[in-house]
């Protein structure tokens, strides 16, 4: 071989050595990507505070709001001292998940599960690629801090998909249901609606001057409210159907 194509040689090799598998996405990029997955943590899991039944659900939802919160923050402070661009708007898909998230009926617990698993094997991918081949120092410093607490929600998320998973015929309502809330009878089970959220839920569905709400026994809120110039006693239950009985 001549000299000249030997060195050649050498030299693509070489660059070929020095290139990592995967490369890792440029700063902008990577501040694309995280501060839209974290936008979509926080707005989701505001929705699954209200909506979700599970208690589990809604205190992680909780650390996701107070946690992704945080790192939204800092890396807002960081790009800007980087002369970077944050996306104020979600993606399409992003956008259109939490779309679907918000406008489903409950309950929305195993969406909001689903959506988190996804979201949070996407982060821990993102910031390990990130920290570990990143292209600027301090966002790189940055996906190094984050990725431990994200690697703890996949965690956290996992297991409770795992409970979730779990769950028993002694545990499911004693009326067979589907997500799809079901109109003519109130399905008893656990019921996370505050009383505040059942009086609003109700008033969506077309009542006014909500009373006397009271949660029975069998996680059902129970009250009076009046429909089309009627007293009627008014029930809601975990799925958020309303059922009213004239009196």
């Amino acid at each position: 071989m001549k000299p000249r194509h030997l060195l050649a040689s050498l030299a693509a090799a070489s660059m070929l050595i020095a290139m990592p598998a995967l490369a890792a996405d440029s700063a902008q990029d990577f501040v694309d990507k995280a501060a839209i997955g974290g936008k979509f943590e926080v707005d989701s899991s505001k929705i699954a505070q209200d909506k979700a039944q599970d208690q589990s659900i809604k205190n992680f939802a909780q650390t996701m709001i107070r946690d992704h919160g945080a790192a939204n923050a800092k890396l807002e402070t960081i790009t800007g001292e980087q002369k970077l661009k944050v996306p104020t708007a979600l993606d399409a898909q992003h956008q259109g998940d939490l779309d679907k998230l918000q406008n489903a009926q409950p309950p929305i617990d195993p969406a909001y599960v689903d959506m988190q698993r996804k979201a949070h094997a996407d982060a821990v991918d993102l910031f390990e690629s990130y920290a570990r081949d990143g292209d600027n120092a301090a966002l790189k410093t940055f996906a190094q801090q984050t990725v431990d607490t994200l690697k703890m929600h996949r965690q956290m998320i996992e297991k409770i998909a795992a409970a979730q998973d779990s769950i028993t015929g002694a545990t499911t309502p004693a009326v067979k249901t589907t997500n799809t809330p079901n109109a003519a009878a109130l399905v008893p089970g656990a019921n996370s609606f505050t009383e505040t959220q059942a009086k609003s839920r109700i008033e969506d569905a077309g009542y006014s001057n909500v009373s006397k709400l009271a949660k029975d026994d069998q996680g059902i809120w129970r009250g009076q409210a009046t429909k089309s110039g009627q007293s009627v006693a008014v029930g809601l239950d975990y799925q958020g159907n309303v059922v009213a009985d004239s009196k």
